[in-house]
């Protein structure tokens, strides 16, 4: 694109036309830049709208928009009106400084430059603003200065039509259209359209921080940073919004806020439509299409999408927090942070919600609440198109794409993706119980498990079954209770495909095919699948029996075996037989009995011709005739076939009776002889003889029986 040679140069009408005015500024000294006290008048140019200390200059001045142009440079082929400003010109294409202050050694190409920069050794200052009295070193930069008053603009693009107050800036500006970046960093050869952001960018380079806070010594290495930490300590927000009120220490801050009062958003993301009110946001945005993470932690290797993201991570691994309340002197890593947590000493909540009068400490707190009326859910996942009412949700719902755990644990390196996940895990290191119960002093770890427990005081049950009606007090509770309607098993086991209605029960059943038993007994090492399993047999060891019977007070080790014994006072038979109708009161009574009755074949061993009542029976029965004996008793080396009777055998020796009975508290070695002693306390008989109906309590029994009608002798003498 072609522009034009002279930035801010214009067709000028004829001298004829040429009309002078006058501005009073104060203090504008000579040509020696002495302070005359005086007013003077500056002369401006209509055509350009630049502004001249006296007439002679105003008319040397006009020359520039006649068209005769008598000098060419014979470099750039630039054309000027007076031969000086060509001699002068001329500097630029020879690298010589000829002129040098004798103060601080430093060089110029320019004898009024020098002049200029002469004056920041004398702190001299001649040339105030009459309208703020700022003071200048030097005429032009009070010239510049003035258009910010009268918000004069002569300088305009001729690509663009845009209006700029300085020349400079009007240069600067036909960059973005040229696409020129002059300015090259010589370590990694990126470009840059301004001399100033190169500088800042080399000092990523050279780590250099010349800029120093005068408060708490802080370095930057740029002064706008310094600027902006500066206002930090002198808590002064000059910025105001004019629509609600809210100040700003940043004049970007206020910029930046404007447009959450305006619903414009012309930042447009080409992939997917969504719109941005910044073109910032935008960039951020676009990093999620292209799974681009430019930013990188040195320690741990971490990518990120933003640079905070990446300065907040760093404070992980520095294990700094800087920002310290000054009421209970609680520190944090970030000041948004500590800003939320100060309005908790206050008791006041100046946002409350207009639908339920529900009152917040925070606005924004407010907001998120009346999304809770309003059902709205503005911020969406870019992946799946899930909605979301809080941003923070969504940015938790993000990780599940990007599977990333931010939040790590410095004791296991166990990472979340959630914090208060992090904060949860922690308790399990800690030990620390912060949760108590105000009526029985009882700890928890989490918050969620004493509102749980407080439940079992007051008797609630918020959580209603809306099937059969039937009230929880935890909502995982009935969320387990509903699949006893719904019939829905969704935990699978990976190697007999059988399914689970409960996480816990794969898990224990499981541990039946890789054979773990990881709960063991202290006092006789024996083992169990589950923990409620060990947790009944240590009761055999301590005598502990904290279950009783509300009609004889009779107490017992296990609930189930309480339940049973009610059923002695109650006569309650629940178990039937669906061929017969009888009932039981014990379901192994009504297993027996159905198979006595059952039309089913029997499992038989082909070796002996037997016949069993079930195919665990039979493998039991086939293991007995095989060679191999690998169970061995260690007192006195008998082995066994089968384990369960080497752990039958064992008793022998210890003299354990582990099962006793409910009624009389006889205790027996074998679990089959306490079913059997059962049957005298519940006068059942659940084995009947097929040819006269007698029935029996024991199975031998009817055996014995059955002889008398086949007639059968088996024992002879």
């Amino acid at each position: 694109m072609d522009l034009p040679a002279s930035v801010g140069d214009s067709i000028a009408p004829s001298n004829d036309s040429l009309q002078v005015s006058e501005i009073s500024v104060k203090g504008l000294g000579d040509k020696g830049y002495s302070i005359t006290g005086t007013t003077e008048k500056l002369r401006k140019c209509d055509v350009c709208g630049l502004l001249l200390s006296s007439k002679q200059k105003l008319l040397k001045h006009l020359q520039i928009h006649s068209t005769e142009q008598n000098s060419v440079c014979e470099e750039c082929g630039k054309t000027f009106s007076e031969r000086g400003k060509l001699l002068q010109h001329l500097h630029v294409h020879k690298s010589v400084k000829t002129y040098i202050c004798d103060v601080c050694g430093k060089s110029f190409k320019y004898l009024d430059i020098l002049k200029a920069h002469f004056l920041t050794h004398t702190s001299a200052k001649p040339y105030a603003c009459d309208v703020c009295s700022k003071n200048f070193t030097r005429l032009t930069s009070l010239v510049n200065h003035l258009r910010i008053h009268t918000d004069e603009k002569p300088y305009c693009c001729e690509v663009c039509y845009k209006e700029f107050s300085l020349k400079s800036s009007l240069k600067r500006h036909y960059r973005i259209h040229t696409k020129e970046r002059p300015y090259v960093c010589e370590v990694c050869s990126k470009t840059f359209t301004r001399n100033e952001h190169l500088k800042s960018h080399f000092r990523t380079h050279s780590k250099e921080k010349s800029y120093a806070c005068e408060v708490c010594h802080k370095t930057f290495a740029q002064i706008g940073h310094l600027r902006s930490h500066s206002l930090t300590h002198s808590k002064e927000k000059l910025y105001v919004c004019e629509v609600c009120g809210k100040s700003f220490s940043r004049r970007d801050s206020l910029k930046f806020h404007l447009l959450a009062h305006s619903e414009e958003k012309p930042q447009i993301c080409k992939v997917c439509n969504k719109t941005f009110a910044r073109r910032d946001l935008l960039k951020f945005h676009l990093r999620i299409h292209a799974m681009e993470k430019p930013y990188n932690c040195d320690k741990c290797s971490k990518a990120f999408w933003h640079s905070h993201h990446l300065k907040r991570h760093i404070q992980n691994h520095a294990k700094e927090k800087p920002y310290a309340c000054e009421v209970c002197h609680k520190s944090f890593t970030r000041n948004d942070y500590l800003k939320l947590h100060l309005p908790t000493h206050s008791e006041k909540k100046p946002h409350p919600c207009e639908i339920c009068g529900k009152a917040f400490i925070q606005r924004n707190k407010m907001i998120e609440h009346l999304r809770v009326h309003t059902k709205e859910k503005p911020y969406s996942c870019d992946v799946c198109s899930k909605a979301f009412s809080d941003k923070l949700n969504l940015e938790t719902h993000l990780r599940t794409h990007t599977k990333e755990k931010p939040f790590a644990c410095d004791f296991c390196t166990k990472a979340f993706s959630q914090k208060k996940n992090l904060q949860r895990h922690l308790l399990t290191h800690t030990k620390e119980k912060p949760f108590a119960c105000d009526l029985c002093n009882k700890t928890f770890s989490q918050k969620s498990h004493l509102l749980a427990h407080i439940r079992t005081h007051t008797k609630e049950k918020p959580f209603a079954c809306d099937f059969c009606y039937k009230a929880f007090s935890q909502k995982p509770h009935l969320e387990v209770h509903l699949r006893m309607h719904t019939k829905e098993k969704p935990f699978a086991c990976d190697f007999c495909t059988k399914t689970f209605s409960l996480q816990q029960n794969l898990k224990t059943h499981l541990r039946t095919h890789i054979k773990e038993k990881p709960f063991a007994c202290d006092f006789c090492c024996k083992r169990f699948t589950q923990m409620v399993h060990l947790k009944t047999h240590l009761r055999i060891h301590s005598k502990e029996k904290p279950f009783s019977c509300n009609v004889c007070n009779k107490v017992f080790s296990q609930e189930t075996i309480l339940t049973r014994h009610l059923r002695i006072h109650t006569k309650d038979k629940p178990f039937a037989c669906d061929v017969c109708d009888k009932t039981f009161s014990q379901q192994s009574c009504l297993r027996k009995h159905l198979q006595m009755n059952t039309t089913e074949k029997p499992p038989v061993c082909d070796l002996h011709n037997k016949a069993f009542s079930h195919h665990s029976y039979l493998k039991d029965h086939l293991q007995i005739y095989a060679d191999e004996k690998s169970f061995q008793c260690d007192v006195c080396n008998k082995a066994f076939s089968l384990k369960r009777k080497l752990e039958k055998h064992l008793r022998t020796h210890t003299k354990e009776k582990s099962f006793i009975c409910d009624v009389c508290n006889k205790a027996f070695s074998q679990k089959e002889n306490l079913q059997t002693h059962l049957l005298t306390h519940t006068k059942e008989k659940p084995f009947a003889c097929d040819f006269c109906n007698k029935i029996f309590s024991q199975q031998a029994h009817l055996l014995t029986h059955l002889r008398t009608h086949t007639k059968e002798k088996p024992f002879c003498m």
